[in-house]
């Protein structure tokens, strides 16, 4: 018979979201690419919308989530009135 992984606890919703979503972000000591990307921003999409994105990141040789960081990107540069 196979054991419970405990590497893989079940993580509870915090009783105060609110306080949760305020606090800062843990200071990055490594430079990796999964470091740098420590937030999650979560939108409603149709099944259509989100089948049709797929397939335009494939099309384009990235992941979804490469797309949507350059669109973003391009969308909210870090210097006001300049391109990033």
């Amino acid at each position: 018979m196979s054991g419970r992984d405990s590497s893989r606890a079940f993580v509870a919703r915090p009783s105060d979201a609110e306080a949760w979503i305020r606090k800062p972000d843990p200071i990055a000591t490594s430079a990796a690419k999964g470091d740098v990307y420590t937030a999650r921003l979560t939108i409603d999409v149709t099944p259509e919308q989100r089948g049709r994105i797929k397939v335009v990141a494939f099309q384009r040789g990235l992941t979804v989530a490469e797309m949507l960081r350059e669109l973003l990107a391009r969308e909210f540069p870090d210097k006001a009135g300049g391109a990033s």
